[in-house]
């Protein structure tokens, strides 16, 4: 049986191995002309990363495959990886993110980046801001709202001070494992994770695990860590955690909510030009007066333009005052977005534009 497998198959193979030959000739060819091109922005101090561009080629190659058997997805992934080995050929760039390895802000930075770019894990999301001020690294991931534990509250509080533009963002699908060193919880006491991890997974553990005490550390990538050196702690933390701590999975996907994600922006680089399908995120402070915040918002609403976070942080200046983030669809050097910012100049005491940047593609991360 085997042999006839193999009879029938090798013609298949050998087809395959020639199309990948053609591939990899091609792919090279690709890599002279992104170093071309890289000489080029050198000489002009371009940017070498265009969130923009990348997401143009990848919606025209994803068009020209319209009918083929890879879905957009797929495009997308592959593309990505392709695109990042060229602008490594380019130029060598580094992303921050919240450390160690194996936490999901690398998982973030990898999948906006690809596998291709130099990661710079930090210990806290100041010091994600702090590597790319000081030009430790050319981006940062920080992650800024989950969809079951709301807003990252210390990274809108650091949007404030920061010279740092967003020029990204990106939705993670979150999936929590337990790992422990054994692959069971005979022997162990204690569980480790994030602070959200825990409040994403509170109500598994009250069910699965209740005797087990719950300990904040943090990041999960920590917690996996300290699980790989004590038998007594399970950790909370990622599929690939378990692989880079040399631990095994005792129960898979223990989030409460199965759909439960994060969004993660991207800080640092050039302002992305418009692509159609943007956002804009600012900050607000409004007088402190009746109907303030009815006079920041109703501009918005005359203009038709969709508002996606809406949040408020008390402001460390004065007590009981507050200051508003707010992600709204558009570009600010769209005709619409330009006349409610200068609507929003005259209402507010205080506006900081901390970036225009492609939204999220549609059906894709």
């Amino acid at each position: 049986m085997n042999e006839e497998l193999n009879l029938q198959l090798k013609p298949l193979r050998t087809r395959i191995d020639e199309i990948d030959q053609q591939l990899i000739m091609l792919l090279n060819q690709r890599a002279q002309v992104a170093i071309e091109v890289g000489k080029i922005k050198k000489m002009y101090h371009a940017p070498v990363f265009r969130p923009e561009r990348e997401r143009q080629v990848i919606a025209r190659l994803q068009a020209l495959s319209a009918a083929g058997l890879l879905s957009n997805r797929h495009i997308a992934l592959i593309w990505r990886e392709i695109m990042a080995a060229s602008r490594q050929l380019e130029k060598a760039q580094k992303a921050a993110y919240l450390g160690p390895e194996g936490t999901y802000s690398e998982q973030a930075m990898l999948s906006y980046f690809g596998q291709s770019m130099i990661g710079l894990p930090c210990v806290s999301i100041d010091e994600v801001f702090r590597s790319v001020e000081a030009g430790a690294a050319d981006f940062g991931v920080v992650p800024v709202e989950n969809s079951t534990e709301g807003v990252v509250s210390r990274t809108l509080d650091l949007f404030r001070e920061t010279p740092l533009q967003i020029s990204g963002e990106l939705s993670l699908l979150i999936q929590h494992y337990l790992l422990t060193h054994s692959g069971t919880l005979k022997e162990v006491t204690r569980v480790f994770a994030h602070a959200q991890a825990l409040a994403q997974c509170q109500n598994w553990l009250s069910t699965n695990a209740p005797l087990l005490e719950r300990q904040e550390v943090s990041s999960n990538a920590e917690a996996a860590r300290i699980a790989a050196a004590d038998h007594a702690v399970a950790a909370i933390a990622s599929e690939r955690a378990s692989t880079q701590y040399g631990l095994q999975i005792a129960c898979a996907l223990i989030q409460d909510d199965p759909h439960n994600r994060t969004r993660f922006l991207i800080i640092g680089g050039e302002p992305p030009a418009a692509t159609g399908h943007d956002k804009t995120s600012v900050i607000l402070v409004v007088r402190n007066k009746p109907g303030a915040v009815f006079q920041m918002l109703e501009p918005l609403a005359r203009y038709g333009i969709s508002v996606s976070c809406f949040e408020s942080r008390p402001a460390r200046s004065s007590a009981w005052e507050y200051f508003f983030y707010i992600d709204f669809a558009g570009h600010q050097h769209d005709a619409a977005v330009t006349s409610v910012l200068a609507e929003l100049e005259r209402v507010a005491t205080y506006v900081k534009i901390l970036g225009s940047y492609p939204r999220i593609m549609p059906g894709g991360d």
